[in-house]
């Protein structure tokens, strides 16, 4: 049996999207499992040779005019429908739709997508609003996680994107993320007690100016609260 018949079995039957490792384990398991000589013949295939059938699937489906295509989502590949057919698709699978992100938790999670890993007080200096209820709701979609701390002063959490958010994109690679390379230049606005400390040190601003509390209300919180994560 062809191996790309073989690929094109198991894309079909998982939800998620394969890499070649798992594919290569599920060659394994089936030759140990369900001796034949078909599985034996396909269980030490490389992951070159699985690249290869995976390439030559999408080349066959492309060829044949399928409705099908492979797409390569979070490092790994998924059997999906083509664009054109959304229209019927949504139809029948609205109701099992992941419920959607607010306007606020987009906005955060571009932010990390671009920057990252990136402290809460990076973002916040970006956005020009607290964010600790977002950064709770994202890591309880499971889109970002706690990456590790920064050298800072403090040592304050650092956040990244998960392969989730790959998949919930649609995206094989965070080098796929629109114009990435020139936002992930540009600097964020410093913020208010940075650049004061930057003032202090030049003797534009008086000490004691600088040690005053700054008028106006407190930064604005995003809609999304809950204690701060951390």
């Amino acid at each position: 049996m062809d191996l790309h018949r073989i690929v094109e079995a198991l894309l079909f039957a998982t939800d998620r999207p394969l890499t070649p490792k798992a594919i290569a384990h599920a060659l394994r398991e089936a030759g140990k499992l369900s001796p034949s000589p078909e599985t034996v013949a396909q269980e030490k295939a490389d992951h070159g040779e699985i690249e290869a059938a995976i390439e030559e699937l999408r080349r066959k489906l492309e060829e044949s005019g399928s409705s099908l295509m492979v797409q390569g989502i979070a490092g790994g590949y998924q059997l999906k429908s083509r664009p054109e057919f959304a229209v019927w698709t949504n139809r029948l699978f609205s109701e099992t739709k992941a419920p959607r992100l607010s306007q606020p938790a987009l906005e955060t999670l571009a932010v990390i997508a671009y920057r990252q890993p990136v402290g809460r007080a990076e973002i916040e200096s970006v956005r020009g609003v607290a964010v600790d209820g977002v950064l709770a709701t994202l890591l309880e979609r499971k889109v970002i996680h706690v990456a590790g701390r920064s050298e800072q002063p403090g040592r304050p959490l650092l956040y990244e994107t998960t392969p989730l958010f790959l998949e919930l994109f649609g995206l094989k690679s965070l080098d796929e993320l629109p114009n990435a390379d020139e936002l992930r230049r540009l600097q964020p606005p410093e913020p208010p007690h940075a650049l004061e400390q930057q003032q202090l040190d030049v003797g534009l601003v008086p000490a004691d100016a600088a040690s005053a509390p700054p008028d106006g209300p407190d930064r604005p919180q995003d809609s999304e609260t809950s204690p701060a994560t951390d």
